[in-house]
């Protein structure tokens, strides 16, 4: 596994590009989708940070789930991991220079145990020594601290990173484990979850005390943003058929966030505003 806290350096006025739940390999994910987004991120230099569940490599010989017949063409063959990891090398390539961040998922860790295959260290790897990709390998959770080129302490934004626990129920789409989560971190600017493959920002206000050496205690609000970033997998189709159909499971919204920093170093205290925009 990689590292627990990650620093990013970036400008103040940095965005970024944040997802989770590709599942790459997945005939069901929409690759149109997705190279349109990270075309865009491109455009714009965003950095991408990827929270888990970037493979679904659910059709490995010791996963009781497997199924051939679900396998992508491209991935059939005695080798199964490897064409898996080469085909997504192939697909990141253009967009080495914007990959920043990868963190593992359920499914990365389900093959890890059942197929003794850590199959996202192996791609981080190969983009990293093949491709020259600056990309830094997280865990199932943790931390990054983004921190400005201005070197102003202050100013770093953190950010808690966990891909998610439990089924996220149809009403409450996930949101419940806002509050665990709050109930459990502290520091936080930012929490950002995925797994339930729901699309949502909610913000929370919390009192905290700070004490100056010249003015004494005083009372201070805090924002807190929750993020949580869906999927590029449909799976509902024209709810007809299928696993997730079957199950009850209602249409999922496809896609992530932006998320844009307006960090003002003059300003005294410094401001930092963090500003998020789901993607289309």
């Amino acid at each position: 596994m990689g590292k627990s806290v990650i620093e990013l350096p970036c400008d103040t006025d940095a965005e970024f590009l944040l997802i989770s739940d590709v599942h790459f390999d997945n005939p069901k994910c929409d690759r149109v989708l997705l190279k349109k987004h990270l075309d865009q991120a491109l455009k714009k230099n965003a950095k991408v940070l990827i929270n888990g569940d970037f493979f679904c490599i659910m059709q490995g010989l010791t996963d009781k789930r497997h199924n051939k017949g679900d396998l992508m063409e491209r991935h059939r063959g005695h080798n199964y991991f490897d064409l898996v990891i080469e085909d997504a090398c192939e697909f990141f390539e253009p967009y080495k220079d914007i990959l920043a961040f990868i963190g593992y998922g359920n499914h990365e860790d389900s093959v890890v145990k059942r197929g003794e295959h850590d199959i996202l260290a192996n791609f981080v790897y190969r983009m990293k020594y093949q491709y020259g990709a600056n990309i830094e390998l997280g865990g199932y959770g943790g931390w990054v601290i983004f921190k400005p080129t201005a070197l102003n302490s202050s100013a770093s934004i953190k950010m808690k990173y966990f891909h998610g626990s439990g089924g996220g129920g149809p009403v409450t789409k996930g949101v419940i484990q806002n509050n665990r989560m709050m109930s459990m971190v502290q520091g936080a600017d930012i929490i950002w979850q995925g797994h339930v493959h729901e699309l949502y920002h909610h913000r929370d206000m919390i009192e905290t005390l700070e004490n100056n050496s010249k003015t004494g205690y005083a009372v201070k609000l805090k924002s807190v943003h929750h993020i949580r970033t869906s999927t590029y997998k449909e799976e509902y189709g024209d709810g007809s058929k299928g696993w997730h159909v079957s199950r009850g499971a209602p249409p999922k919204p496809l896609g992530g966030y932006w998320m844009k920093f307006d960090i003002n170093l003059n300003h005294s205290p410094t401001k930092k505003d963090i500003i998020f925009t789901q993607t289309t």
